[in-house]
């Protein structure tokens, strides 16, 4: 299960909504959505976000945790190890081996010691290259 599929279905069930009658107002299938909760699809589109937080009457800090939910719900990870330190790409791939053999415990110390040297905040939107490139030519020219 990922954290967006988890906070889904309790919402869902915090509200008494079938898994059904949700995918019906969504217009998507049951069992898509059924495989969003449980972790077997990719994290939703913006659009699939945005109708779940209308669907809830979600506002700022609710609809904002969703949204940064859905961006930590990718259930098929890759890290990119280029430029990284020996160490890092180490650690990643001992993360990768090792992971579903740790216990809560540990994972929530993890969690906690990356919490504090990078927390999650609000979802970065990223500028496209190409915008960047022309903001800094025109920055250039000026």
């Amino acid at each position: 299960m990922t954290p967006f599929g988890e906070k889904l279905r309790a919402l869902r069930a915090a509200r008494g909504v079938l898994q059904r009658d949700m995918a019906a107002a969504l217009e998507v299938s049951a069992a898509y959505l059924s495989a969003l909760e449980h972790g077997r699809r990719g994290a939703p589109s913006a659009g699939l976000i945005h109708q779940i937080c209308d669907f809830f009457g979600l506002i700022w800090d609710e609809a904002d945790e969703l949204r940064i939910l859905a961006k930590l719900s990718r259930p098929r990870v890759r890290v990119n190890a280029a430029g990284l330190t020996a160490a890092q790409t180490a650690l990643a791939n001992r993360l990768a081996k090792c992971l579903r053999d740790l216990d809560v415990e540990t994972v929530q110390a993890l969690v906690k010691i990356l919490d504090e040297v990078a927390p999650v905040t609000r979802p970065v939107r990223r500028v496209p290259a190409k915008t960047r490139v022309r903001v800094a030519a025109a920055s250039r020219g000026s």
